[in-house]
């Protein structure tokens, strides 16, 4: 009997609880799956922070955590093409054969269906606070940002010094006129 394996795709900035548990439930009806980590080129940025091999890192952090075995899951980074329709073409490329792609963002569904793949909605979990975006929103705040995300995951943010990376990348070096 063949494998079935489902693909994944996010950028992880960072990985939080929300896809801990989307892979889960991807994990309940595939084999495999391959956890694609999308605009891998970029980091160092506000919406961006986190580079590729951490990103990697903090996905293997909370499957470990999880307990999910490693022999269940593919992480492959891949850098945007800017051009979609080479960008799914470039997926396949990248990554071990897949049969089905889960996830809610219409562009990649579009690009994915078009392509003749068979694509599946993911169940958001505790969406407004299992995002990304309000995770670095908290982090830039100093707010608490520690129980969205798995917890050996805060740990090795904390270990790389994410945060003040954040903070850091938000400041700017434009001075008030002086008085």
């Amino acid at each position: 009997m063949a494998i079935k394996r489902g693909l994944f795709v996010g950028r992880f900035q960072p990985f939080h609880n929300g896809h801990l548990e989307v892979i889960k439930d991807i994990l309940k009806e595939t084999d495999e799956l391959v956890i694609v980590i999308g605009s891998a080129q970029y980091s160092h940025r506000l919406d961006n922070p986190f580079t590729a091999g951490e990103r990697i890192t903090m996905i293997r952090n909370a499957l470990d955590e999880a307990k999910i075995p490693v022999s269940r899951t593919w992480t492959i980074p891949v850098a945007d093409v800017n051009v979609h329709m080479l960008w799914v073409a470039k997926i396949v490329g990248y990554s071990p054969k897949f049969s089905v792609v889960y996830g809610n963002e219409p562009l990649t569904r579009r690009l994915f269906m078009e392509a003749g793949f068979k694509v599946k909605p993911v169940t958001f979990h505790r969406r407004a606070e299992y995002s990304a975006t309000e995770i670095r929103r908290r982090m830039l705040e100093n707010k608490n940002w520690e129980t969205l995300v798995p917890k050996n995951v805060a740990t090795y943010i904390r270990e790389i010094d994410g945060v003040k990376r954040l903070q850091d990348l938000a400041k700017t070096d434009k001075m008030e006129k002086q008085k």
